[in-house]
Order: C-alpha cells, then sequence, then structure tokens
C-alpha cells in the first residue's frame, strides 16, 4: 500500500483537464471499472477520474482496521473483464488493492486519475448541455471543470462522518475509543482488553484477528445478526483454474455464485426456516458447549439484514478457544474503566471500538443543481436503478444488499456507455429519464438494517415498478440494462438534430417541484 501512495504522491498537483466526455467521480470500485468499460466501449470518448485521495481503491484505501476483507467473494466481487486469480475467493484488503492496480496498470488509467480532487459541485445547465464541476484540491484551492456526463462512483456512505451511536459515558473513558473508519496506523492493541461494540461485518472481521493478540476481545452485541460460515478458499475455482483456461473458470464460477447468491436470497425469503437450520449447523459444531442459541439469532429472518460472512468460522474458533467472547445487552454507561450493561455485569477494556455502523450519503454528498435549481434527492425517482428522473447525463452507482457492489457497477457501466453511444448515433447531446407523471411509490429498501432506516428520508424515491425502481435483483438488472432498448420511450434524447429542446430538462425539473 505504502508503495502505491509514493508513487501517486505526485499526481494530485497535476491538471486536471478543463472539459471531458464523460467525468467520472471517485477511483474506487465504481470508478476504475467505469474507466475500463469506457475504454473498451465509447473508445473515442475522453474522460477523467476524480479521486479525493492520493491512491485508488475508495472503501478500500479508507478502511485499514484489523483483518479488513470482502464480505462477497471476489469472483463475483470482481469485474467481469478481469478474472479473478488468487487462491483465496474471500480476499484481504490489501490483495483488493493490488487488483485494481493490476487493472489500471492493464489499461493505462494511471493518465486519467487526478488525485486529491475532492469533488463539491455540480451544475447542469440545459442550454449548454454540459455539467460544470468544481472540486477541492489537496492544498485547499478550487478547479473546475465540465462535462458532458458524469458517473458518480463516490460510494454511498458518508467517508468523514461514521454513525455517531451516542453511547452514554463514551467520554469518560480512560482508554482509547476507536472507530473502524478511521483507524490508527500501527496501532499496537497486543495484551489489552478490547470490546467491540456492535455485531455487523466490521465487527465479525475484527474480532478473530484482533483475539490473536490481545488478552481478551468481547463483542457487545444489543441484537444478534446472521452469520454465514464459508471456506475463504474456492476449491472449484483453484481446480477449475489448474485444467481450463483462467477465463473460463472466472467466467464459471463467477454464474455459479450468481445462481447461489440469487437462490439462498430467494429461499431465505420464501423458506427462512430452511435457511437458518443451515446457518446454525457450522456454528453449533464450531462453538461446541459456548453455543448459546440467544446470542446468535436475530428478531429477523435471515437477508432482512445482509448476512455477515465468516471465512473458515475464524470468529466461531476464536469463540471456542476462549480468546473472544460475545454478550448480549444494552449499555448502561461507559465508566473510566470499560462499559456497564442494564443487567448490571460490567466489562473491563482497554480499548473500545465502536462498529456501530455507516452514515448513508446521497451521490457523495456533491451539491447538484440543474438549471439553477439544486437538487432535492427525495423529490426525484430512481431510473433503472441508475439514474434519476428529470436529471440529464448522469448516472450513479448503488451496488446491492444482497450480493456483491461490483455486479451492479460493471451493468451500470455497461448500461451508461449504451447511452453515451446512441447519443452520438442519433446526434444528440441531452438524455433525461423525463417524468410524466406522479408514480405509485413503495419503500427503497425492503431491508431492516439500521442504516439504512436511517438515512431513508434522505433517498431518492422508488416506484412499485420499472423503469422507476431501484432493484435488488441482478439477473433482472442485467437483462434491463444490457438488452432492453436504450430508447424505451421514457429516456427523451435531444439536442442538435434531434426533435427535442434543449429546455426540456429544466421545464420537467421545475414541473417535478
Amino acid at each position: 500500500m505504502a508503495t502505491h501512495i509514493a508513487e501517486n504522491a505526485g499526481a494530485e498537483l497535476e491538471a486536471a483537464p478543463q472539459s471531458v466526455d464523460v467525468l467520472i467521480v471517485g477511483a474506487g470500485i465504481s470508478g476504475i471499472g467505469m474507466a475500463v468499460h469506457l475504454r473498451n466501449k465509447c473508445p473515442g470518448k475522453s474522460f477523467a477520474l476524480l479521486e479525493r485521495r492520493d491512491d485508488i481503491g475508495g472503501t478500500w484505501n479508507l478502511f485499514q482496521y484489523p483483518g479488513i476483507r470482502s464480505d462477497s467473494d471476489m469472483h463475483t466481487l470482481g469485474f467481469n473483464f478481469e478474472p479473478w486469480t488468487e487462491q483465496k475467493a474471500i480476499a484481504d484488503g490489501p490483495s483488493i488493492i493490488n487488483y485494481l492496480h493490476r487493472i489500471k496498470a492493464k489499461h493505462d488509467l494511471e493518465k486519467h486519475i487526478h488525485f486529491g480532487h475532492k469533488v463539491l459541485s455540480a451544475s447542469w445547465s440545459s442550454e449548454d448541455a454540459r455539467w460544470t464541476v468544481t472540486a477541492e484540491k489537496a492544498d485547499g484551492s478550487t478547479t473546475v471543470m465540465q462535462a458532458g456526463f458524469i458517473y458518480m462512483g463516490a460510494g454511498y456512505y458518508d467517508y468523514d462522518n461514521p454513525y455517531d451511536a451516542q453511547i452514554e459515558g463514551l467520554q469518560s473513558f480512560k482508554g482509547d475509543v476507536l472507530h473502524p473508519q478511521f483507524w490508527p496506523q500501527d496501532y499496537d492493541y497486543a495484551g489489552k482488553k478490547v470490546v467491540i461494540i456492535g455485531s455487523g461485518a466490521t465487527a465479525v472481521t475484527i474480532v478473530p484477528v484482533m483475539a490473536e493478540t490481545a488478552e481478551h476481545v468481547t463483542m457487545l452485541q444489543r441484537t444478534p445478526t446472521w452469520y454465514a460460515a464459508r471456506p475463504a478458499k474456492d476449491w472449484l475455482a483453484n481446480t477449475l483454474r489448474k485444467i481450463m483456461p483462467e477465463s473460463w473458470a472466472y467466467k464459471i464460477i463467477r454464474k455459479k455464485n450468481v445462481w447461489m447468491q440469487d437462490l439462498t436470497f430467494r429461499t431465505a425469503r420464501d423458506k427462512p426456516e430452511k435457511v437458518i437450520k443451515k446457518l446454525e449447523k457450522p456454528m453449533k459444531r464450531e462453538l461446541g458447549d459456548k453455543y448459546n442459541k440467544e446470542d446468535y439469532t436475530p428478531p429477523y429472518g435471515p437477508w432482512e439484514q445482509r448476512l455477515c460472512l465468516v471465512p473458515d468460522s475464524d470468529m466461531f474458533k476464536a469463540i471456542a478457544s476462549g480468546k473472544a467472547d460475545v454478550k448480549t445487552g444494552h449499555i448502561e454507561t461507559v465508566t473510566e474503566t470499560g462499559v456497564k450493561l442494564k443487567s448490571g455485569e460490567e466489562l473491563e477494556a482497554d480499548i473500545i471500538v465502536t462498529a456501530t455502523g455507516l452514515k448513508l450519503a446521497v451521490a457523495g454528498k456533491v451539491a447538484f443543481e440543474v438549471d439553477g435549481k439544486p437538487i432535492h434527492w427525495p423529490d426525484h425517482y430512481y431510473y433503472k436503478g441508475c439514474m434519476f428522473s428529470d436529471i440529464p447525463n448522469m448516472a450513479i452507482v448503488f451496488g446491492y444488499l444482497n450480493a456483491s457492489w461490483t455486479l451492479k457497477a460493471d451493468i451500470v457501466s455497461e448500461y451508461v456507455c449504451r447511452v453515451i453511444n446512441h447519443m452520438d448515433a442519433t446526434s444528440t447531446r441531452i438524455a433525461n429519464p423525463k417524468l410524466e407523471s406522479e408514480l405509485e411509490q413503495e419503500e427503497l429498501f425492503d431491508f431492516s438494517s439500521g442504516y439504512i432506516r436511517r438515512s431513508i428520508n434522505e433517498l431518492p424515491r422508488n416506484s412499485t415498478a420499472m423503469p422507476w425502481k431501484l432493484n435488488q435483483d441482478y439477473l433482472f438488472d442485467k437483462k434491463v440494462l444490457l438488452n432492453e432498448p436504450v430508447d424505451d420511450g421514457v429516456m427523451r434524447f435531444y439536442g442538435p438534430n434531434s426533435a427535442g429542446n434543449v429546455a426540456d430538462a429544466g421545464e420537467a425539473l421545475e414541473a417535478a417541484e
């Protein structure tokens, strides 16, 4: 990681181009993927990536907590154009960063990435059919760019401010309080008593790694979580790579895993008891007499929240060894020396880790406006899960909650390339998903996760039917985005040599308000 940062240290000083055909915000998985798809499918288009940090990777560059790893298999978290060839299908953070750097080098993306550029605002002009984007540079100065199309690959949560659970008495604690989003480099926790507050994917990752050298680790949960234990290595993938080209093996395993994810999700919703028995089996086997059903049985069904992956049952093994344990209860207060529960039990701690969740942020907290009118996201509907009603020439990636993020990023990138190529073929400069009338709404996510519930009123709208809908169904979305006509009668294409009027975008936004 340090090598990559050193290589890129001077890149933030390079001036971004004043105007490009496509501006990609973010150089994480979504942004890097879009850049490659754009080069392959729209080779004549100019593009730039603006990245606020000094290296690529996005989430994988930001998070540095112990054991950071994928919570999806890399045959679906990897891109459809670049096989994952490592032995471990559940990969650690540095391996994922190396994978992205390999892609960056292979596709000559370095010259297109401008580090130390935090996008602050984006303003659309229907008259000019252009976005004007303002970014803050690492030295505090600002730069202005223009682009025909914006692709938002900035993730879906707040990189600056994690969720604050308002834990009573936390300020009185005499030890160290750490949040996984801002983990100190080379932090030494050997021989320390650790209490990790939370039981989601982050806590489940940290527990077994810290337990290796800490005196003891306690995962304190208010509510249990469903865990899915699976091997870190995919024996079938590793076997197939020995007998056929890696690209063939990758496609086979990717298709198999997509199908299995879909089957598991649907079974969990239709026959939850069947899935619960499967999830409980490895827990009971590894934990033995330390298995307490109350600590491992959530008050909701599997896949009503995202399943937490436990590769090689590592967390269960740490608990079985006595190096870690799980406590279920509510915090009364944090004291100078630990955590006091409402049950009266006190948990001694030298370190408290607040793995209490993320805070969602729409479109990277960029201030968007269309023809001088600020965009208020709850006033707009999702269009095909990647664009928005009455917002021209802008697409976004919001990955799946029930599958790998990259599955969505890949098909959104390909769809945007289809849109851009259609605009070229029809000599049009504006692609606007125009909302003609009010729609019947439904809840955006059928998930009970806290980070979603907390932010639901700040998110765009969701209708009951396509195209005004964000789905959690990759196979369905793939068919819609890659096979159905781009010119579907809803998306309006206009500009030079077309029947539309450039004022349509502004009029549509005004009507929506």
